[in-house]
């Protein structure tokens, strides 16, 4: 069905690989199509409680490929801002907006908006050759798909600024120590590390995480005031759930829950 991406679906997961790995798996119109067509099918798919993101080969995502005719510059000057609305913004809104915990095993080199997928993702484990470049600078751009809003937010504005602008590459364990990501393992380990990780994830209260997922992802944009508001409006809601009576009967009889994500 698809030609640049691989989608897998077990235990309620859905992994999905970005599959050009001789292009080190780079944007072109026909992965954003395939993209957008795979994320309609996952978000809609009952049985799946957990997105697993990952690259075939030796790299993430390289960001664009400047060979793609939608962005060449060795013709008319390209419209780079319809690019950004049509594919770029609509991918990093609905890998946020999943109403499911997404998870990122980080293989290689992840730069420019490939660097910006990763941001999107709400866990990003990484392997310890993998690295983050933010390349945009090196071809007279600025940050898009939402680097200039995680980076800062992640790493605070010094550093977001200097890899911005110096476009230097950032290694996995310095990314983990400056809290760009969750965790670094080796190489060797990372397949099994977050396929496990997403097989926990799935068996999970999905319709809490989800909620989490909002509350951290806008808690800047509202004052204390506002952001108590809206945590005990999930309570409210969360509190008549499936998973919240389960999670207190399982707690009180000792045994495992048996969320249902609802």
């Amino acid at each position: 069905m698809y030609q640049t991406i691989v989608v897998e679906k077990s235990d309620g997961v859905a992994k999905l690989t970005l599959n050009r790995p001789d292009r080190l798996n780079s944007f072109n119109v026909q992965m954003h199509e395939e993209l957008q067509t795979a994320l309609d099918e996952i978000s809609t798919d009952k049985a799946v409680r957990c997105l697993l993101l990952t690259g075939a080969g030796r790299g993430f995502c390289a960001g664009q490929d400047l060979n793609d005719r939608a962005v060449s510059a060795d013709q008319a000057p390209p419209d780079l801002g319809m690019s950004v609305e049509k594919f770029y913004n609509p991918l990093i809104r609905r890998i946020t907006n999943l109403k499911m915990p997404v998870v990122c095993a980080l293989n290689g080199v992840a730069a420019g908006a490939g660097a910006s997928l990763v941001m999107a993702c709400d866990i990003v484990v990484a392997a310890r050759s993998s690295s983050f470049i933010l390349s945009f600078a090196k071809v007279g751009l600025v940050p898009d798909s939402g680097s200039s809003w995680h980076f800062a937010r992640a790493i605070g504005l010094p550093r977001a600024k200097a890899m911005a602008m110096l476009g230097n590459k950032v290694k996995a364990e310095q990314a983990e120590q400056w809290g760009l990501i969750y965790q670094v393992v080796d190489d060797d380990a990372l397949t099994e590390e977050t396929d496990e990780l997403s097989k926990y994830l799935a068996k999970q209260p999905t319709e809490a995480l989800a909620n989490i997922k909002t509350l951290v992802h806008t808690a800047f944009d509202f004052s204390m005031n506002e952001q108590l508001e809206r945590e005990r409006q999930a309570m409210q809601h969360l509190g008549r759930s499936h998973d919240y009576s389960e999670g207190v009967a399982a707690f009180i009889e000792k045994r495992e829950p048996d969320f249902k994500g609802r």
